[in-house]
């Protein structure tokens, strides 16, 4: 685990290397195809979408224990789970520090600042 800005989140939040990230990813994968069992079995009209929605936070809660479990952090939204994880991170900017939104990134999302090109090998 390592804490790095989130653009996202707009904070620093601590991020999951990919053993940790592989714990927290089976919770996810264990709530997705109960949501979608639920979801085939109770198929929800307009008006029962909020009771919908709020089945479906509960299969999630497995997933926010593992992830408060591993980091000491209570994440409240499921869905920033997917994003708190460093593989999908690049290096620092060299202009402000924070990193990069993806490995492959060309220009640093917080300041625009371009990133140098690695010599072809």
């Amino acid at each position: 685990m390592k804490t790095l800005y989130c653009w996202r989140c707009r904070t620093d939040v601590p991020m999951l290397d990919e053993s940790e990230w592989a714990v927290v990813a089976r919770e996810l994968e264990i709530a997705i195809d109960r949501a979608r069992a639920f979801h085939r079995s109770h198929p929800a009209p307009d008006s029962a979408a909020a009771i919908f929605d709020r089945s479906i936070e509960k299969l999630f809660l497995p997933a926010l224990a593992a992830y408060q479990r591993i980091t000491g952090f209570r994440e409240d939204n499921h869905n920033a789970l997917f994003h708190h994880r460093l593989a999908l991170y690049g290096a620092p900017c060299k202009e402000c520090g924070r990193p990069l939104r993806s490995p492959n990134a060309r220009l640093c999302g917080s300041c625009m600042c371009p990133v140098e090109e690695l010599p072809s090998p």
